[in-house]
């Protein structure tokens, strides 16, 4: 199923196996295209797909609430590599984050919900998105992290930096949660002490 523009944003997945458990829900892939830039896995059995599910659903519900003041930063990269540093990066309790500490960023980052996805929270390649509610549009920084041992910063190829309307933006979530919805409900459920 492909919910939105591959060009612009698009959310692609498939069920390979449906499971009566709302955690689990189902067992495929999940993707999401920036720019002509995949993120994610097209693998059949890549993630558990409740999650995925489940943070769709809660975005849809926070709608305007992912917000931080270094939203409007220029360079993407920038916003990348600062989110990555404070969370990841050790040693970094006496670095500033446009402006802020680094508890006081992380409280910041967490409250805003800007991290729509994450190589730790069931994404898979080394894969980030995030997301800001800027006024009446919405800003999407995706990226894969560089792969080289000790590095927290993004892989400059693979830095996507788009701003969308946001009712379009919340559209393509929209068709991508009842889309999944019909096809989990159309798809034979197995026991769930099949899931693993």
């Amino acid at each position: 199923m492909l919910a939105g523009n591959k060009s612009t944003l698009a959310i692609e997945s498939v069920i390979t196996r449906a499971y009566e458990s709302k955690h689990f829900k189902a067992v495929g892939f999940f993707a999401i295209h920036l720019a002509n830039f995949r993120y994610g896995i097209c693998q059949p059995e890549a993630t558990m797909m409740g999650w995925h599910y489940g943070e769709v659903k809660a975005r849809i519900i926070r709608r305007g609430s992912h917000t931080a003041p270094f939203s409007m930063e220029i360079d993407a990269g920038k916003i990348a590599d600062a989110v990555r540093d404070a969370r990841y990066a050790p040693n970094q309790e006496q670095n500033e984050f446009f402006g802020f500490c680094q508890p006081e960023f992380l409280k910041l980052v967490k409250a805003s919900s800007i991290f729509w996805v994450a190589a730790e929270e069931g994404f898979e390649n080394s894969s980030y998105i995030l997301q800001f509610d800027v006024g009446p549009r919405v800003r999407l920084i995706g990226f894969r992290l560089s792969g080289r041992k000790g590095d927290h910063h993004h892989d400059p190829s693979t830095l996507r930096d788009l701003w969308m309307e946001a009712d379009a933006f919340y559209e393509v979530l929209e068709r991508w949660r009842y889309g999944f919805e019909a096809e989990w409900f159309a798809t034979p459920k197995l026991e769930d002490s099949d899931a693993w």
